[in-house]
């Protein structure tokens, strides 16, 4: 070991002529150490929340959407959705039309966008008609009941779980549908089209915005519902990597032709994710503060040990140890607390965050969250920079006291000795 390492850690472990030296010490490695542990676990949750979010819209959501510029519909759907289904990196194709309704159970009511879809296609875009919790979805693989005949089977309809507490229904139960797509009579003007529903099943996808609001029924019910025969409002895609999913929309217009645009899940969700990455600089910001004020105390702890030390430094320096070897004793005894405290900090905080990511103890408003519980990932990278900045803030709270252990003049320090 290095003299001036076997001095540094010699002094952090010898017993204290003043005992407040040694307080402040142990309170310089406890402030290091919950600077980084709430670090790291603050970088967790948010990073755990941004991928939690993006893994559950990925997978509720198409990667790109696909609709008529003029809000007329796609009509003659069936060859253009083959065409386009060869389009280079597409994955799965699914047909849909959607409409804003109003849903009602007795005195409950609310609005929900049921969206026309076929199951098999849906499955292969999104994910929600897989979260089924009550119920199934086997009975929107039937087509459209004709509503002329008596006795015609009910169609079916599959709500999020938010929607149907709010209705409160169950798998089983008979809803009202109205929609404002109705008929238009010359009396009274424009007549709402009431259906009545059968719930055939519920969805958990654990993302509030779909499970209060989403619904789901076949195709041709919804065309007949929304008086729409044979006409798509969209038509969604899943391709094989999300990131390229501009690149890949453009595309998809140019085999459209004309008349046709695309969005896609970075566009629908590009403030989001810039408000989760500016979260995550700002509490790293604040969070920071903690390591700033354990380097002050760190800074303090070595000016008290100088002040304690200074006739042993005189001593060492009349036996020839040079000033820059004397610096270099208390840098490394400022370097071993901050490391130390660093890599305490390390280990509760990756215990913290893996505790919260596996029992999920933290619950959320998923009303105002969009999510349930408190997501935690933390990542590698996140401890090698905290870790550098811990350790470099540290280093540079060492520079004044061990410049100014260097500075003691011997003769001065051992003139009343």
């Amino acid at each position: 070991m290095r003299f001036e390492l076997f001095l540094a850690a010699r002094y952090l472990r010898a017993k204290r002529r003043q005992a407040v030296v040694g307080v402040v010490t142990a309170i310089s490695v406890a402030g290091v150490a919950a600077g980084v542990a709430a670090l790291i676990i603050a970088l967790a949750i948010t990073n755990g929340m941004q991928h939690d979010l993006q893994d559950k819209l990925l997978g509720s959501t198409a990667h790109v959407d696909l609709m008529r510029v003029q809000a007329d519909g796609i009509h003659d759907w069936r060859p253009l959705v083959e065409r386009l289904r060869h389009v280079p990196h597409v994955v799965a194709v699914s047909p849909g039309i959607y409409e804003g309704v109003m849903v009602s159970h007795g005195p409950r009511s609310g609005f929900a966008l049921i969206k026309g879809v076929l199951p098999a296609e849906e499955r292969g875009v999104s994910n929600l008609l897989d979260s089924i919790t009550t119920g199934s979805a086997e009975g929107l693989e039937s087509g459209a009941p004709d509503a002329s005949v008596a006795g015609s089977k009910v169609p079916d309809l599959v709500l999020g779980k938010d929607l149907a507490e709010q209705l409160g229904v169950q798998a089983g139960d008979q809803i009202m549908v109205t929609s404002p797509q109705g008929e238009l009579n010359p009396v009274i003007g424009l007549v709402p089209t009431f259906r009545s529903f059968r719930v055939a099943g519920i969805f958990h996808s654990g993302f509030y915005q779909y499970d209060s609001g989403m619904a789901f029924t076949s195709l041709a019910v919804a065309q007949q519902l929304f008086d729409e025969p044979d006409v798509l409002s969209i038509i969604s895609f899943k391709i094989d990597n999300p990131n390229d999913a501009p690149q890949v929309g453009r595309a998809i217009e140019q085999a459209a032709g004309q008349g046709f645009m695309t969005t896609n899940w970075i566009e629908q969700n590009r403030e989001l994710f810039k408000a989760l990455r500016l979260e995550q600089v700002v509490t790293f910001i604040v969070i920071a503060l903690i390591v700033i004020v354990a380097a002050l105390n760190i800074l303090i702890a070595l000016t008290m040990m100088v002040m304690e030390k200074t006739r042993d430094i005189a001593v060492m320096m009349s036996y020839g140890v040079d000033p820059g070897q004397i610096q270099r004793i208390f840098l490394l005894e400022g370097l071993l607390i901050a490391v130390v405290g660093t890599a305490l900090g390390l280990v509760l905080g990756y215990l913290g965050a893996w505790a919260g990511g596996h029992y999920h103890f933290i619950h959320l408003s998923a009303e105002v969250y969009s999510i349930d519980t408190l997501p935690f990932e933390p990542r590698v990278i996140d401890a090698v920079i905290v870790s550098a900045v811990s350790i470099g803030m540290s280093l540079l709270a060492t520079l004044y006291p061990s410049t100014a252990a260097a500075r003691v003049m011997p003769a001065e320090a051992l003139r009343y000795e």
